[in-house]
Order: structure tokens, then sequence, then C-alpha cells
């Protein structure tokens, strides 16, 4: 996947920080930190997206696009490169600094209907960057469910918690949905080069219970 030269660097990194804190004041529940995720946790996430082929990839929170220019730089030249976003100014801002990315403005918690609305109706891989910390039981396992339903059998879905919220309950229990929602679920080294530190959950097909699509 080629881009224009300098495309993803327009609103320059001191802008894009400025746009990332703004929308964790502005939306405290649908942000889960005041700095975006650094290109070492981003480079963790982005390692299940193919670089070969004419892969789907999908993001669910790009916030800025700090893991959308990683995975911009693997993905080959026939891939489709979707995003998920539900806050309208980081939608206007990617769509201004990142016009290869195709932005959707919506609800993750929608992803089939979202994707299915643009011909998509399977990923090769998902990257969430949500603040599942945040959400209930009842949201978690909606867009988990919906994540499930897109990667089927053959795709991947990488996401990633803060080490310091595992003392949080939910945090604890999105751990366990993401076990009872798929079959193989890895947990990858601590990333302390990210602020605060993180660690990456990798998901593959649906588990037993739920059945395959």
């Amino acid at each position: 996947m080629t881009t224009e030269p300098g495309a993803a660097r327009v609103a320059g990194p001191r802008s894009a920080r400025r746009a990332f804190v703004s929308a964790a004041l502005r939306r405290p529940g649908q942000v889960g930190a005041l700095v975006p995720s650094s290109a070492r946790l981003a480079e963790v996430l982005a390692a299940v997206v193919p670089r070969t082929g004419s892969p789907v990839v999908v993001e669910l929170g790009p916030g800025t696009g700090a893991v959308t220019d990683i995975i911009s730089r693997r993905l080959p030249e026939a891939a489709r490169h979707l995003a998920v976003e539900l806050d309208p100014r980081m939608v206007n801002y990617l769509r201004r600094t990142r016009p290869e990315l195709e932005v959707i403005a919506g609800d993750a918690a929608h992803l089939g209907a979202l994707l299915a609305e643009r011909g998509v109706d399977r990923a090769d891989a998902v990257i969430g960057g949500l603040p599942w910390a945040l959400f209930d039981e009842e949201v978690q396992r909606q867009i988990l469910g919906e994540v499930r339903q897109v990667i089927g059998t053959t795709g991947a879905f990488t996401t990633f918690a803060y080490l310091p919220s595992m003392t949080l309950a939910a945090a604890r229990r999105f751990r366990g949905t993401l076990r009872e929602t798929f079959d193989e679920v890895l947990v990858s080294a601590t990333v302390w080069r990210n602020v605060p530190p993180a660690f990456v959950y990798v998901c593959r097909r649906p588990a037993r219970d739920h059945g395959d699509r």
C-alpha cells in the first residue's frame, strides 16, 4: 500500500498530541490515556498485519494515527486499510492528515454492519485501540463479538491494556471475556517504552462455544 510522501505527517507530532489530549479531555469515557501509543507498542500491535497479498486490515479507535502509521508501512500495495473512529473531531483529523486511510465514523459495537456497507465481510487483522477498562461488560462483549465474527477462523485481533489498569475489575474482566470469546489468547511481554507501560493481547479464532461463522 503506497501513500503520498509525508501525507501522514501533515499535522506534525505536536499537533497530533494536541488533538489527542483534546479528545481525552473532551471525552474521558472514550479515551483511556493522555498521550498516544508509543512506536514500540504500535509495532507489537501491528505484528499480525500481513505483508503480502491483498489483506483487509481494520483499526478500532485509531485516535490520531500513531498505530495507523506503523500499519501502513507494513501493508502491501493491494491492501485495504480501514479505521473506525467514534469521535467526530478525530474523524476529521484523520481524514485531513491521512487521506489514504478509509476512515469510518461510527461505533465499533456495530463493526460488522459498518464494514458490510463498504463491501467488507472479513478482515485479516483487526487492531484495537479502545479503552476497554472504561467499558462495562455489555459493551466489551458486544464489540468483541463483532470482532470475532469479522476475523472468522483465519484472521487475528490485537489490542492492548495498560499494566497499571490491571488492578481494575473491568480490566481483569476484559481478559476473562477475551478467553471466553477467542480460542487462542496470547499475551506479549510488557512494553516498557510506553506511557504507561502496556502489553498486547493477540487473539485468534472464535472459541468453540461460539462456533464458527
